[in-house]
């Protein structure tokens, strides 16, 4: 069976909850699960941005008439919102198979003893407790049914820490730490754990963490071919789509003219 023709068969009828939806890798990932699946899946997208979350629906609408998609704001970085956000999903989107831990991000470049406040803080509600406060909500659902993958968004940089990173790189390890703890308490269920550690990757990211100064952001990527959204949409559903008795546990993504964080091939 061709890899098109089992990601369709796997995912048919799936329901998928993905963070971040609003652009760069969530929205990607929308439109990648739509395309494997021929529009046969529901999508429950949530971001802090309703206008742009209500684009991607029309996006999505206009290619898959068929697919499923409910879009609500949430902002991860505040606990409390998590619980109502799910209890308040239509029936028919109840029923999550996947969830997509997305949202993330990173801001600043300063060097620790320089470090606002606000952006340790923010960095690690999003990246950190955001992500493992979705994640317990939904693994008690996946639990019940003893099925289920939670895919997390790591990086490099959960690996590889570099100078001016150092907050980023924290809260990108704390995933890594925290991920592989919970692939080993569910090891004797059917629930996979995926985390997905792309490295350079062009979107969004990097606007926010040069404070929307894109002309920064722009200079990150001169003179190089980095990875882009649907690259690491693609690995993230063909991780989704492995047989049962496959879990692809880690997948380290990069560009070709990367080796590590910091190694990294500038052309001419």
């Amino acid at each position: 069976m061709s890899f098109g023709a089992a990601a369709l068969q796997r995912l048919a009828g799936k329901t998928i909850f993905i963070t971040g939806a609003s652009s760069g890798i969530g929205k990607a990932t929308a439109l990648e699960y739509a395309n494997a699946s021929n529009g046969d899946v529901k999508l429950i997208l949530a971001a802090r941005r309703l206008e742009k979350l209500k684009e991607v629906e029309a996006e999505l609408k206009k290619q898959f008439p068929n697919v499923g998609v409910y879009v609500n704001t949430l902002d991860v970085s505040a606990p409390n919102a998590i619980e109502p956000f799910l209890g308040q999903l239509p029936e028919e989107f109840q029923d999550i198979d996947i969830l997509v831990n997305n949202a993330g991000k990173a801001l600043g470049r300063a060097r620790v003893g320089d470090i606002k406040q606000e952006d340790i803080d923010e960095t690690f509600n999003t990246n950190v407790l955001g992500l493992i406060s979705i994640t317990q909500a939904l693994v008690k659902r996946f639990k019940e049914k003893n099925s289920g993958d939670i895919v997390q968004l790591g990086s490099i940089a959960g690996k590889d820490p570099y100078p001016e990173g150092s907050i980023y790189c924290a809260s990108k390890f704390a995933v890594r730490a925290f991920t592989e703890s919970l692939r080993k308490e569910l090891i004797n269920t059917k629930i996979r754990v995926i985390e997905v550690e792309p490295g350079a990757v062009e979107t969004e990211f990097s606007i926010v963490r040069n404070y929307g100064d894109k002309a920064k952001a722009d200079a990150v990527y001169k003179g190089r071919e980095p990875l882009y959204a649907d690259d690491i949409a693609e690995a993230i559903v063909f991780a989704t789509t492995r047989k049962q008795n496959t879990v692809i546990a880690e997948m380290l993504v990069f560009p070709s003219d990367q080796a590590s964080a910091s190694h990294i091939y500038k052309r001419a």
